[in-house]
């Protein structure tokens, strides 16, 4: 049995868009996507996943409309996960919610670096409140 099990997606192609309602999570088996919000120039580019990496895991536990578009940069190869086959793997394999709990802890201190960061650079520029 093949360890690639995902679709592939094309330079550009969407795997999710941001707005649209999920139930699954995705793992990058091969090349690499982009996250990004917003749309034409209002686009901005949250991060580059590349191997490994797992998003769209907020479908799983809340199922709330996709927070960013994620689409392929080159080639890539993505696994989807629905809600009840990581319900199986957490049970067989516990850990497995314990990485995706650091994952998104790492996510958290992250977005909170860059909070603090706009924040003071507004303070700096002298339009914080």
């Amino acid at each position: 049995m093949s360890d690639f099990l995902g679709k592939e997606y094309a330079d550009g192609e969407v795997v999710v868009r941001e707005g649209e309602s999920g139930d699954s999570m995705f793992v990058v088996q091969g090349g690499r996507v982009e996250v990004v919000k917003g749309e034409g120039p209002d686009e901005t580019r949250m991060g580059v996943l590349e191997r490994g990496a797992v998003f769209g895991e907020m479908a799983i536990f809340e199922r709330e409309r996709r927070s960013a578009t994620v689409r392929a940069l080159g080639p890539a190869r993505i696994l989807t996960v629905d809600r009840r086959t990581f319900l199986r793997r957490v049970h067989e394999d516990p850990t497995l919610a314990l990485n995706i709990l650091e994952s998104l802890s790492r996510r958290v201190r992250r977005l909170s670096t860059q909070v603090r960061e706009l924040e003071s650079n507004r303070r700096a520029a002298g339009t914080g409140r």
